[in-house]
């Protein structure tokens, strides 16, 4: 298992092919990326995404653990950015290998739902009318209800 939280860029291919080299007892992998996109009313000039070092990291490792273990996965990354980033750049990525496609796919899809709704970062939008902080969305929270049921 590995969780990065950096300010530089990181490069997509590189990291899958570092994470399957090896994956020998695994079935399946399962990447997602998040790219940062302009959905303000007024064009997008940039993203800034703050955090607090070490809570974010310890955050974002016990949710990873949390999907490791749920879903009997092999191996899990999880590489998120801070900083000033603009539209189009990657902000994170993570990374599932399970035995079998259905564990990968819904260990991706629990680690997206949980980092998108329970990691600590703080999101502003700068355009050219200023900046305003990112609100939480009902939807965010409403996608973890999912697997409240689930052991």
């Amino acid at each position: 298992m590995r969780v990065i939280v950096q300010e530089a860029p990181f490069d997509l291919g590189a990291e899958t092919s570092a994470f399957a080299i090896g994956e020998t007892k695994m079935g399946a992998i399962v990447t997602f990326t998040g790219i940062v996109r302009d959905l303000a009313k007024t064009p997008l000039e940039a993203m800034e995404i703050e955090h607090y070092p070490g809570m974010t990291l310890k955050a974002l490792e016990g949710i990873a653990a949390e999907a490791k273990k749920r879903f009997s996965l092999g191996n899990v990354l999880v590489i998120h950015r801070y900083g000033r980033l603009t539209p189009g750049e990657m902000i994170m990525m993570v990374a599932t290998a399970a035995p079998h496609r259905k564990d990968a796919f819904e260990g991706a899809e629990f680690l997206m739902d949980y980092l998108k709704s329970r990691a600590p970062f703080w999101k502003r939008e700068i355009t050219a009318q200023g900046a305003d902080w990112v609100a939480s969305k009902d939807a965010d929270e409403d996608a973890l209800t999912r697997w409240e049921a689930k052991p």
